[in-house]
C-alpha cells in the first residue's frame, strides 16, 4: 500500500508507537498554517466585498467542500480496508461540518453562534496543535484532510461574521447545551466502541489533553475541559462586549 493512504495504525506497526512524520512547528506545520491563514483572509475579504446572491453561493460551496472533504477520509479508509469505529464523524469538528450544513439550510442564529463559539476555536487549536502527525508523511490523506477540513471549519464562522452576523453572550447557554448535550452520550458510546471522540476517552494523542494530565493527572484530565472552554469563551466573546459598551 502507498504511504499515501496508510493510517495511524499502520504507521504505528511500521514506524513504532510515538512516531510523527513532522516537529510541531517545523518547516510543515508552520507553512500548512500560512496557507490556512492566507486562504481563511482571502475568502473573507471576497465574502466581505460580494453581494448578497455570491454569498450564499460561497456558504454552499464551502459546505460541499466540508462535505466531500469528510467523505473523502471516510471512503478512503474503507476501500483501502482501515475503516473502524474511529473514523466515525462523532468528533466535535466532523459534528461541526453538520451544523455547517444546517446553518447553510436554515440560517438560524443558534448555530452561527455555536460555530462562532466552539467551531473556531477548536478548529484553531487542532490547526496549533495537530493530532494527526502520526503517519508516515505530510503527504498522506489523513494528514491533507485534517489540515483542509479544519481549515474549512475555521472559514464558515469567519465568513459568517465578516457577512455581519454578530455574536451574543445571550446565546452562550444554548452554545453550551449543545456541547454538554453533545459529549455526553459520546462519553458513554467511546466506552463499547473503544474510541476517543471529543478526547473523553483517554488523554493520548494529543497535546491540550495531555497538558490536562501533566496538571491534573490522568483520572481527572477531564476537569481541565472546563476552564479551557471557560478561556475560550471569554477570548471569544470579550471583544464584542467591550464594543458593545463603548457604543452605549
Amino acid at each position: 500500500m502507498s504511504d499515501f493512504w496508510k493510517s495511524y495504525d499502520i504507521t504505528a506497526a511500521e514506524f513504532g508507537p510515538g512516531y510523527e512524520c513532522y516537529p510541531l512547528f517545523g518547516t510543515v506545520h508552520l507553512v500548512e498554517l500560512a496557507v490556512s491563514a492566507l486562504f481563511i483572509l482571502g475568502m473573507a475579504v471576497w465574502y466581505r466585498r460580494a453581494g448578497a446572491r455570491t454569498r450564499r453561493r460561497i456558504l454552499v460551496g464551502v459546505t460541499a467542500a466540508l462535505l466531500a472533504d469528510e467523505a473523502a477520509l471516510l471512503l478512503g479508509m474503507a476501500l483501502t480496508g482501515q475503516w473502524n469505529w474511529s473514523y466515525l464523524p462523532l468528533h466535535l469538528c466532523s459534528i461541526n461540518v453538520f451544523v455547517c450544513l444546517y446553518c447553510t439550510v436554515t440560517d438560524q442564529n443558534w448555530c452561527k453562534e455555536e460555530l462562532y463559539a466552539l467551531c473556531i476555536p477548536g478548529a484553531m487549536l487542532a490547526l496549533l496543535c495537530p493530532s494527526w502527525r502520526d503517519v508516515p508523511s505530510w503527504w498522506t490523506l489523513i494528514n491533507l484532510h485534517s489540515v483542509s477540513i479544519h481549515a474549512l471549519l475555521v472559514l464558515y464562522p469567519v465568513l459568517l461574521v465578516a457577512g455581519g452576523y454578530r455574536p451574543s453572550v445571550r446565546r452562550v447557554p444554548m452554545v453550551l447545551a449543545f456541547l454538554f448535550g453533545s459529549a455526553l452520550p459520546i462519553y458513554f458510546l467511546n466506552k463499547p466502541l473503544q474510541t476517543n471522540f471529543y478526547f473523553l476517552n483517554n488523554p493520548y494523542g494529543n497535546v491540550i489533553t495531555s497538558a490536562f494530565t501533566a496538571a491534573l493527572g490522568e483520572k481527572y484530565y477531564i476537569l481541565g475541559f472546563l476552564p479551557a472552554i471557560a478561556a475560550a469563551l471569554v477570548i471569544m466573546y470579550l471583544p464584542w462586549y467591550v464594543i458593545g459598551r463603548r457604543k452605549h
